[in-house]
Protein backbone atom coordinates (compact mmCIF):
# COMPACT_ATOMS: atom_id res chain seq x y z
CA UNK A 1 0.00 0.00 0.00
CA UNK A 2 2.71 2.58 0.91
CA UNK A 3 4.59 1.81 -2.31
CA UNK A 4 1.51 2.40 -4.46
CA UNK A 5 0.72 5.63 -2.59
CA UNK A 6 4.22 7.08 -2.99
CA UNK A 7 3.96 7.95 -6.71
CA UNK A 8 0.72 9.81 -6.06
CA UNK A 9 2.33 11.84 -3.28
CA UNK A 10 5.28 12.69 -5.51
CA UNK A 11 2.94 13.77 -8.28
CA UNK A 12 0.98 15.96 -5.87
CA UNK A 13 4.15 17.55 -4.52
CA UNK A 14 5.48 18.29 -8.01
CA UNK A 15 2.19 19.85 -9.03
CA UNK A 16 2.21 22.00 -5.88
CA UNK A 17 5.72 23.18 -6.75
CA UNK A 18 4.54 24.20 -10.22
CA UNK A 19 1.60 26.11 -8.76
CA UNK A 20 3.89 27.89 -6.29
CA UNK A 21 6.34 28.90 -9.02
CA UNK A 22 3.50 30.02 -11.29
CA UNK A 23 1.98 32.13 -8.49
CA UNK A 24 5.27 33.96 -8.07
CA UNK A 25 5.58 34.56 -11.82
CA UNK A 26 1.99 35.75 -12.22
CA UNK A 27 2.40 38.09 -9.23
CA UNK A 28 5.61 39.60 -10.59
CA UNK A 29 4.75 39.79 -14.30
CA UNK A 30 0.98 39.52 -14.54
CA UNK A 31 -0.91 36.87 -16.45
CA UNK A 32 -0.34 38.08 -19.99
CA UNK A 33 3.41 38.69 -19.63
CA UNK A 34 4.08 35.35 -17.94
CA UNK A 35 5.03 32.38 -20.11
CA UNK A 36 5.33 28.68 -19.40
CA UNK A 37 9.07 29.16 -19.98
CA UNK A 38 9.10 31.67 -17.09
CA UNK A 39 7.45 29.15 -14.78
CA UNK A 40 9.85 26.40 -15.87
CA UNK A 41 12.84 28.69 -15.29
CA UNK A 42 11.57 29.51 -11.79
CA UNK A 43 11.37 25.77 -11.13
CA UNK A 44 14.79 25.14 -12.64
CA UNK A 45 13.17 22.61 -14.97
CA UNK A 46 12.12 22.22 -18.58
CA UNK A 47 8.72 23.44 -19.71
CA UNK A 48 7.89 19.81 -20.44
CA UNK A 49 7.53 19.34 -16.68
CA UNK A 50 4.87 22.05 -16.63
CA UNK A 51 3.07 20.71 -19.69
CA UNK A 52 3.01 17.26 -18.11
CA UNK A 53 0.48 18.66 -15.63
CA UNK A 54 -1.07 21.58 -17.52
CA UNK A 55 -2.09 21.77 -21.16
CA UNK A 56 -2.10 25.58 -21.20
CA UNK A 57 -0.96 28.60 -19.21
CA UNK A 58 -4.62 29.46 -18.66
CA UNK A 59 -5.27 26.13 -16.94
CA UNK A 60 -2.27 26.76 -14.68
CA UNK A 61 -3.52 30.24 -13.83
CA UNK A 62 -6.88 28.80 -12.88
CA UNK A 63 -5.24 26.39 -10.43
CA UNK A 64 -3.25 29.20 -8.84
CA UNK A 65 -6.46 31.21 -8.51
CA UNK A 66 -8.27 28.18 -7.08
CA UNK A 67 -5.51 27.61 -4.50
CA UNK A 68 -5.61 31.26 -3.49
CA UNK A 69 -9.36 31.13 -2.94
CA UNK A 70 -9.09 27.91 -0.95
CA UNK A 71 -6.61 29.56 1.39
CA UNK A 72 -9.06 32.40 1.96
CA UNK A 73 -11.86 29.96 2.75
CA UNK A 74 -9.59 27.97 5.08
CA UNK A 75 -8.74 31.13 6.99
CA UNK A 76 -12.42 31.62 7.83
CA UNK A 77 -13.04 28.27 9.53
CA UNK A 78 -12.08 29.33 13.06
CA UNK A 79 -13.32 32.90 12.69
CA UNK A 80 -16.85 31.79 11.78
CA UNK A 81 -17.03 29.82 15.04
CA UNK A 82 -15.97 32.68 17.33
CA UNK A 83 -18.22 33.00 20.37
CA UNK A 84 -20.16 36.18 20.84
CA UNK A 85 -22.63 38.13 18.78
CA UNK A 86 -22.64 38.47 15.01
CA UNK A 87 -20.65 41.70 15.21
CA UNK A 88 -17.88 39.84 17.03
CA UNK A 89 -17.87 37.14 14.35
CA UNK A 90 -17.78 39.74 11.59
CA UNK A 91 -14.75 41.44 13.10
CA UNK A 92 -13.05 38.06 13.61
CA UNK A 93 -13.75 37.12 9.99
CA UNK A 94 -12.40 40.42 8.68
CA UNK A 95 -9.29 40.01 10.80
CA UNK A 96 -8.78 36.45 9.55
CA UNK A 97 -9.18 37.65 5.98
CA UNK A 98 -6.66 40.44 6.51
CA UNK A 99 -4.14 38.00 7.97
CA UNK A 100 -4.68 35.62 5.04
CA UNK A 101 -4.11 38.46 2.58
CA UNK A 102 -0.78 39.17 4.28
CA UNK A 103 0.35 35.57 4.78
CA UNK A 104 -0.58 34.44 1.27
CA UNK A 105 0.36 37.68 -0.44
CA UNK A 106 1.62 35.95 -3.60
CA UNK A 107 -1.50 33.86 -4.18
CA UNK A 108 -3.93 36.61 -3.26
CA UNK A 109 -2.28 38.99 -5.69
CA UNK A 110 -3.08 36.47 -8.41
CA UNK A 111 -6.65 36.10 -7.12
CA UNK A 112 -7.00 39.88 -7.34
CA UNK A 113 -5.94 39.74 -10.98
CA UNK A 114 -9.01 37.60 -11.26
CA UNK A 115 -10.69 35.73 -14.03
CA UNK A 116 -11.55 39.03 -15.71
CA UNK A 117 -8.18 38.87 -17.47
CA UNK A 118 -9.71 36.06 -19.50
CA UNK A 119 -13.04 37.69 -20.25
CA UNK A 120 -11.85 38.81 -23.64
CA UNK A 121 -9.39 35.99 -24.27
CA UNK A 122 -10.05 32.98 -26.42
CA UNK A 123 -10.84 30.10 -24.11
CA UNK A 124 -12.12 26.59 -24.54
CA UNK A 125 -15.60 25.57 -23.34
CA UNK A 126 -13.99 23.72 -20.41
CA UNK A 127 -11.98 26.80 -19.46
CA UNK A 128 -15.07 28.97 -19.67
CA UNK A 129 -16.81 26.57 -17.31
CA UNK A 130 -13.87 26.85 -14.93
CA UNK A 131 -14.10 30.64 -15.13
CA UNK A 132 -17.71 30.46 -14.02
CA UNK A 133 -16.79 28.14 -11.15
CA UNK A 134 -14.14 30.58 -9.94
CA UNK A 135 -16.55 33.49 -10.17
CA UNK A 136 -19.08 31.47 -8.17
CA UNK A 137 -16.41 30.71 -5.58
CA UNK A 138 -15.71 34.41 -5.13
CA UNK A 139 -19.44 35.10 -4.81
CA UNK A 140 -19.71 32.33 -2.21
CA UNK A 141 -16.89 33.92 -0.24
CA UNK A 142 -18.65 37.29 -0.23
CA UNK A 143 -21.82 35.56 0.94
CA UNK A 144 -20.04 34.42 4.13
CA UNK A 145 -19.63 38.07 5.09
CA UNK A 146 -23.03 39.18 3.83
CA UNK A 147 -24.70 36.57 6.03
CA UNK A 148 -22.92 37.53 9.24
CA UNK A 149 -23.34 41.26 8.56
CA UNK A 150 -27.08 40.72 8.00
CA UNK A 151 -27.22 38.82 11.30
CA UNK A 152 -25.42 41.66 13.07
CA UNK A 153 -27.93 44.18 11.69
CA UNK A 154 -30.85 41.97 12.69
CA UNK A 155 -29.60 41.65 16.27
CA UNK A 156 -28.90 45.37 16.51
CA UNK A 157 -25.14 45.18 17.08
CA UNK A 158 -24.52 46.92 13.75
CA UNK A 159 -26.64 49.79 12.35
CA UNK A 160 -28.55 49.23 9.09
CA UNK A 161 -26.36 49.47 5.98
CA UNK A 162 -26.50 48.27 2.40
CA UNK A 163 -25.12 44.80 3.04
CA UNK A 164 -23.90 44.08 -0.48
CA UNK A 165 -22.11 47.40 -0.83
CA UNK A 166 -20.67 47.30 2.69
CA UNK A 167 -19.17 43.85 2.19
CA UNK A 168 -17.64 44.77 -1.16
CA UNK A 169 -16.11 47.90 0.40
CA UNK A 170 -14.72 46.02 3.40
CA UNK A 171 -13.26 43.14 1.42
CA UNK A 172 -11.99 45.54 -1.22
CA UNK A 173 -10.28 47.63 1.44
CA UNK A 174 -8.43 44.60 2.78
CA UNK A 175 -7.65 43.35 -0.71
CA UNK A 176 -5.97 46.67 -1.50
CA UNK A 177 -3.08 45.50 0.69
CA UNK A 178 -1.69 43.65 -2.33
CA UNK A 179 -0.60 47.05 -3.66
CA UNK A 180 1.05 48.50 -0.56
CA UNK A 181 2.10 45.52 1.56
CA UNK A 182 5.38 43.71 1.00
CA UNK A 183 6.44 40.83 3.26
CA UNK A 184 9.41 41.78 5.42
CA UNK A 185 12.28 39.48 6.22
CA UNK A 186 11.87 38.09 9.72
CA UNK A 187 8.27 39.29 10.03
CA UNK A 188 6.44 37.21 12.62
CA UNK A 189 2.84 35.94 12.65
CA UNK A 190 2.23 38.24 15.60
CA UNK A 191 3.37 41.26 13.65
CA UNK A 192 1.10 40.34 10.75
CA UNK A 193 -1.81 39.86 13.14
CA UNK A 194 -1.19 43.29 14.66
CA UNK A 195 -1.08 44.86 11.20
CA UNK A 196 -4.31 43.03 10.31
CA UNK A 197 -5.99 44.54 13.36
CA UNK A 198 -4.97 48.03 12.23
CA UNK A 199 -6.35 47.28 8.76
CA UNK A 200 -9.71 46.15 10.11
CA UNK A 201 -10.17 48.90 12.72
CA UNK A 202 -11.19 51.72 10.34
CA UNK A 203 -13.52 49.41 8.44
CA UNK A 204 -15.64 48.68 11.51
CA UNK A 205 -15.27 52.05 13.23
CA UNK A 206 -18.42 53.30 11.52
CA UNK A 207 -20.44 50.57 13.17
CA UNK A 208 -19.98 52.23 16.56
CA UNK A 209 -19.78 50.23 19.77
CA UNK A 210 -21.80 47.08 20.31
Amino acid sequence: MPQSAAPGKVMKRRKAEIIEAAAECFMERGYHATTVDDVAARLGATKGRVYHHYATKTDLFFDVHREGMQRLFNAQEEAKAVEGNARDRLIAMLHAHAVAMLEHHTYETVVAQGVQVHRFDQVTPDQRQTMQELISSRDEFETLFKTVLSDAIAEGSVPPVDVSVAVKVMLGGLQWSIFWYRPKKGETPGQRSELASRMVAPLVAGFGTA
